[in-house]
């Protein structure tokens, strides 16, 4: 029986427990590091070497550490903070505390095992299992490892979430390029709507959606070709159709031995499959298959984040245009539906999107969202909530950064009337926010980089009246040859007169600096060591307003990925009071 192992008043009880640990550690993660030497940032919050720093971290948490410093600022210590000052004099007892309040080490979290164990022993259909346990995916020349395994480890979660639910569709939103939705639809035989933005992403995933098809069916009608002529005891590699890019053409198909090469026209006339939507669903899939499948994917496999551009600020021409590529899409859904991989379809989705007017077809499905920028991630969980035809949610958030705040002091980032954060009434009641540098503090870009901003910085205090000015630097860094030239690009990009400093004043602003560039990458050390808490903050936050939910009957968050290789892993989970009831 699945059972949710922590109730709402647990979760808010580790909440608490985080909050607290942060109140005393955002005043780092919130440093912005642009002002790092104006503002003489190290010693306004750190009171030990940064070699030491460095060290600790380096040599890890498990040691019991001393002290690092020793006197008045020795006296009393909250998680490493000196309560009378508030700078950090304990790395030890900072890193041990800030393990302690990560998501692995507040136990909240099922494993990836763990859940799909629950799912299978309370599916509401009997039979086999929708995927071999243990299957494994190979990377190959078309698909990166991170992608391969995130794919493979979600897909199998949806599947079994489906079968437990006892539905046929699923919604995947953010779809990207479709890597996930084509793979849900080909292996497990799910009905896939994938929602997108971006249309140069659903158009691409309408073509890639097109190869699909043509491969699923050359597939099935080889299998079934083969295990009528009795050849089920020949290798794998004889029993299976392999797609081979770029032999005669972009589309050939090589078979197995003796199999041939078949242009797309022969391959047209020849490959008719009949077999039928029942027999697909659910099917067991072989790690052989799931290989070819992932040999079938363009090179194009890893995906960008695209501006999500609201439909109010779009033209009239281009509501038009996705308006009709669309209904298009429906329309050929409908004529061809026994043989659709998954259907793309461009849209912004907010929580108050009518998926009715999207998808004319839809019946009770699953939602999933795998590394969903932003405010798609608690936009996906409350229409999850708002939406009855909704049984099921397993979301993947990323890009904290970009989440918008309620309760964010500037109000720059949430001009809108919902917010990413926090999304559960028991932070809200608290006003609590993060801060948008916080929440950059896993997304640190290189180091000299950072370092050369911040020099960059103390040139324009010292030399422009105008520093503070509201234009932005951008991406230079990757375009300089050197300092100087970095300098100068900068001071053109931000229209400054370039012609008060010389290239020797320039290098002995850098000269001056480098000796304390260790600084900068200690304290960076320091916000990469908090990353984990405000991560598992803003997860909690929205574990718990599913749990303040009435009609759901189980939540959780899920480690679906290794974090070694995909290091935003958690999903949070959810399951409607639908059918079967789960105890919660």
């Amino acid at each position: 029986m699945l059972s949710s192992s922590d109730s709402l008043t647990e979760i808010q009880r580790r909440i608490d427990e985080v909050k607290r640990f942060l109140s005393i550690t955002l005043s780092i993660a919130n440093a912005h590091t642009v002002e790092f030497y104006t503002h003489d940032v190290w010693k306004r919050f750190v009171a030990v070497p940064p070699e030491e720093v460095l060290l600790a971290v380096s040599s890890g948490s498990d040691q019991q550490g001393e002290p690092e410093l020793k006197g008045k600022e020795q006296s009393r210590t909250t998680f490493g903070f000196c309560s009378d000052t508030n700078r950090l004099v304990d790395t030890h007892e900072l890193l041990q505390a800030a393990k302690a309040h990560s998501l692995p080490g507040l136990g909240v979290c099922w494993s990836r095992d763990e859940l799909l164990q629950a799912l299978r022993e309370s599916r509401s259909e009997p039979g086999a299992p929708p995927a071999e346990k243990g299957a494994k995916l190979e990377p190959d020349e078309f698909m990166n490892s991170k992608k391969s395994h995130e794919v493979q480890s979600m897909s199998e979660v949806v599947a079994c979430l489906a079968q437990r639910c006892g539905v046929k569709q699923v919604i995947d939103v953010g779809s990207g390029k479709g890597y996930l939705s084509s793979f849900l639809s080909l292996q497990y035989g799910l009905r896939v709507y994938g929602i997108d933005s971006s249309s140069t992403n659903t158009h691409g995933a309408q073509e890639r959606n097109r190869k699909l098809k043509k491969f699923s069916r050359s597939y099935q009608k080889h299998t079934k070709a083969v295990w009528a002529q009795g050849q089920a005891t020949h290798s794998p590699q004889e029993e299976f159709a392999e797609i081979k890019p770029g032999l005669t053409g972009e589309n050939d198909i090589l078979f197995g031995a003796g199999g041939g090469i078949m242009s797309q026209e022969e391959e047209a006339l020849n490959v008719l499959s009949d077999v039928s939507p029942a027999a697909e669903r659910h099917s067991e899939p072989d790690p052989e298959t799931e290989e070819l499948f992932l040999s079938a994917l363009s090179v194009d496999v890893i995906q960008t984040t695209s501006p999500r551009i609201p439909p109010s600020e779009l033209s009239t021409e281009e509501r038009e245009r996705r308006k009709r590529e669309n209904l298009e899409r429906k329309a050929l859904n409908r004529t061809d539906s026994t043989s659709t991989v998954f259907s793309p379809l461009t849209s912004y989705v907010t929580a108050e999107t009518e998926l009715r007017e999207l998808i004319n077809e839809l019946e009770d499905a699953v939602m999933v969202g795998l590394h969903t920028c932003g405010d798609l991630a608690p936009s996906t969980l409350r229409m999850f909530v708002a939406k009855p035809e909704l049984a099921a949610v397993c979301s993947v958030g990323c890009c904290y950064h970009l989440l918008s705040e309620e309760f964010d002091p500037a109000r720059q980032e949430c001009s809108r009337a919902v917010c990413g954060f926090p999304m559960s009434q028991y932070l809200r009641d608290r006003s609590w926010f993060c801060g948008r540098n916080a929440r950059m503090s896993a997304c640190l870009i290189q180091m000299e980089s950072l370092f050369y901003r911040a020099v960059l910085h103390v040139i324009l205090r010292d030399h422009y009246s105008s520093y503070k000015s509201e234009k932005r630097v951008g991406n230079v860094y990757s375009k300089a040859k050197s300092f100087v030239d970095y300098v100068r690009r900068a001071l053109r990009r931000l229209e400054l007169d370039e012609s008060k400093l010389s290239d020797s004043d320039i290098q002995d602003y850098l000269d001056a600096y480098r000796p304390r560039m260790g600084e900068m990458h200690a304290f960076n050390m320091l916000k990469v060591i908090l990353a984990p808490c405000i991560e598992g903050l803003i997860l909690l936050d929205r574990l718990c307003y599913l749990k303040e939910q009435e009609n759901l009957s189980f939540s959780a968050l899920v480690q679906l990925f290794d974090p070694l290789l995909s290091p935003r892993c958690y999903a949070v989970v959810g399951l409607k009071s639908h059918g079967n009831r789960i105890t919660s």
